[in-house]
């Protein structure tokens, strides 16, 4: 071989290998920040990664959000109306959040089958529902219809009892 085509050659194996460890790094780093979306009943199943980040989404349990008046400390039930799956949060939770609307909880599953959860995302307006939330639900045999006429109940119930609660 002459020195030409050996210099070639080694100019040519060092840029493959160089994407070859760029490939790599850059699936390294996908792996470990991509975040799947679980509905608590995969979650419940055993299907959703322990203490990995992962998506979660359902409805928020009626009668089921406890604040700690002492610390931003939230705890809420977000179903799919199967199976349920306990959320604990500590921060201030979205204006538009609250019981029997839709919601998507970013956080890792631990080991008693509970969410510690980093980030809530709450819905957009009365007629929103994340999309996988929304098919989470209809799996579960709920139409959109089902659940927007019980969110809007639930509305409807909580603003009563916030006027009641202004009067006093």
């Amino acid at each position: 071989m002459r020195a030409k085509r050996k210099q070639k050659l080694f100019v040519i194996l060092g840029l493959v290998s160089l994407a070859a460890i760029a490939v790599g790094l850059t699936l390294y780093a996908l792996r470990s920040n991509i975040n799947l979306f679980f509905s608590p009943v995969q979650i419940t199943a055993g299907d959703a990664p322990l203490e990995r980040q992962i998506r979660a989404g359902g409805m928020v349990r009626e009668g089921t959000v406890e604040r700690d008046p002492e610390s931003l400390e939230v705890v809420f039930t977000v179903t799919d109306y199967v199976e349920d799956v306990e959320v604990r949060y500590s921060g201030i939770l979205p204006d538009l959040f609250r019981e029997g609307q839709g919601v998507v909880v970013v956080g890792e599953l631990q080991q008693g089958g509970w969410l510690r959860a980093d980030q809530v995302l709450a819905r957009h307006d009365e007629n929103y529902m994340p999309p996988e939330v929304a098919q989470a639900l209809e799996e579960a045999g709920y139409s959109p219809e089902d659940y927007q006429a019980k969110a809007a109940e639930v509305g409807k119930r909580l603003e009563a009892q916030n006027d009641g609660a202004r009067a006093n």
